[in-house]
Formats: C-alpha cells, structure tokens, sequence
C-alpha cells in the first residue's frame, strides 16, 4: 500500500513545502521542538483548505499531508544520522 497515493495530486505539493516551514521553524526555534508536527498539521489545515475548499475531504488530506511531511523527515533523520 503506497501512502502518496491517497493524497491527491493537486495537494501533493504541499508535502516539500511543509517539509521547510518545519525546517524554518526549527531553525528559528520559536516553537518548542515537540510542537513541530502540531504546528505544521495547523498550517496544512489551513493550507489545505485554501487549495481545495472548506470540506471533510480537505480535512482528511491535509492530516495525510502533515503525516507524509513529519514521517519522511523522521525516516530520513533516523535512517541518515549515525547511533551513539
């Protein structure tokens, strides 16, 4: 089962953009690190909504959206940074 292939097209591309506005965030360190996927669901929400509309179904993509964000950036951190 392929996870990108529940998010629709039009929707896809807020994947890379919520992937920096995390990085953004972090860097900057206005919100506490653990706050970081809450933040960015908060804002694929948003954006989501102005893409597709005020609906359920925007809903559920932007939930798929900021998941697909946080988990490919923690399966790249995790898999590319060395163990102690």
């Amino acid at each position: 089962m392929d996870l990108l292939s529940f998010i629709m097209d039009e929707a896809l591309i807020l994947v890379p953009v919520l992937m920096v506005l995390g990085k953004i965030i972090k860097q900057t360190q206005l919100i506490p690190n653990r706050f970081i996927p809450l933040s960015l669901l908060l804002i694929s929400i948003i954006l989501t909504s102005v893409m597709l509309g005020l609906s359920f179904e925007a809903f559920i993509q932007s939930i798929l959206i900021a998941g697909t964000a946080v988990f490919g950036h923690q399966l790249f951190k995790q898999t590319t940074t060395a163990r102690q």
